[in-house]
């Protein structure tokens, strides 16, 4: 397989233009039972020592857009640490091996992060076991989608989604600040869904504005500290979260309506935090990167 150095076709990667077979998963879903297979990276990212004894802090850190990124930072030369639900310690222990496979450590922390226990936790570990931070990739997202819209939004729902998607983000980043030395980034992934909202994902959309104007006023919270803050906005991405939440008439056509005419593979994603990982974005805090397919976020 082609790494991400060589050129490709964007519209013709990964034959997916016709869309994926029609499916469905309990929640939180695994990679394991996806069709096709999603791409972390695992033939197709290659490192070049970019963040060669970077200290990183995952959420979401066992699939999908999380799992891709443990990899690359991996291969990059970072150690991470890896948060997770524990109903998903399958899919976390294969990015352990995955991690490990390229000579870093990984060091696993299951556990439910909406609540601020589990997240001063997850921060703790991580300075026990690395001795600090310098990398937060805030990428943990719940979401469930009601055809209905606001009329079949539940209270446990909508209470469900902002805990994971913006208290979690919250509270790690307050407990993990006084750890990070100037240098360090701060990554929270955003949505196409902040700037072009679904009406049956009023909920998620909702938390990932916050995160885009939550990562804006951080940002300038933190330059004096000498620590940046960005957010990698992505557009469909095939995960588990795709079949474990959505009908499986959508899945079955998930991402076909973007201009490259695809959903995104995870490893696609990698690339993206990286730059924001690694001194390459010395400049840059305060900013949002699409990756979107072609989908406008003005």
């Amino acid at each position: 397989m082609a790494d991400q150095h060589i050129r490709q076709d964007p519209t013709e990667q990964y034959g997916q233009r016709r869309g994926q077979p029609v499916q469905k998963q309990p929640p939180p879903g695994t990679g394991a039972r996806m069709d096709p297979p999603p791409d972390h990276g695992e033939e197709s990212y290659r490192g070049s020592g970019r963040l060669t004894d970077r200290r990183a802090v995952i959420t979401g850190g066992d699939s999908g857009i999380g799992r891709a990124v443990a990899l690359a930072f991996a291969r990059e030369g970072a150690d991470v640490v890896l948060s997770y639900l524990p109903q998903e310690e399958r899919d976390a222990r294969e990015t352990v091996r995955l991690v490990e496979s390229a000579g870093r450590r990984a060091v696993p922390v299951p556990g439910d992060i909406t609540t601020e226990h589990q997240c001063v936790e997850l921060v703790r570990r991580a300075v026990e076991e690395l001795g600090g931070i310098d990398i937060l990739v805030n990428n943990a997202g719940y979401q469930m989608a009601q055809e209905k819209g606001i009329a079949e939004i539940s209270t446990e729902q909508f209470d469900r989604v902002l805990k994971t998607n913006l208290y979690a983000l919250f509270w790690i980043c307050k407990a993990a600040v006084p750890h990070m030395p100037p240098g360090s980034s701060i990554i929270n992934t955003s949505s196409i869904q902040a700037f072009d909202p679904s009406p049956s994902l009023l909920d998620y959309a909702t938390t990932k504005a916050g995160i885009v104007n939550f990562t804006k006023g951080l940002a300038a919270n933190l330059v004096d500290q000498g620590i940046r803050v960005n957010s990698v906005a992505p557009g469909p991405v095939w995960t588990p979260l795709i079949p474990a939440t959505m009908p499986p008439e959508a899945v079955g056509k998930f991402g076909t309506t973007s201009p490259i005419g695809r959903p995104a593979q995870p490893a696609e994603l990698a690339p993206s935090f990286v730059f924001f990982a690694s001194q390459e974005s010395s400049y840059t805090t305060g900013e949002v990167l699409a990756v979107t397919g072609g989908r406008r976020t003005i």
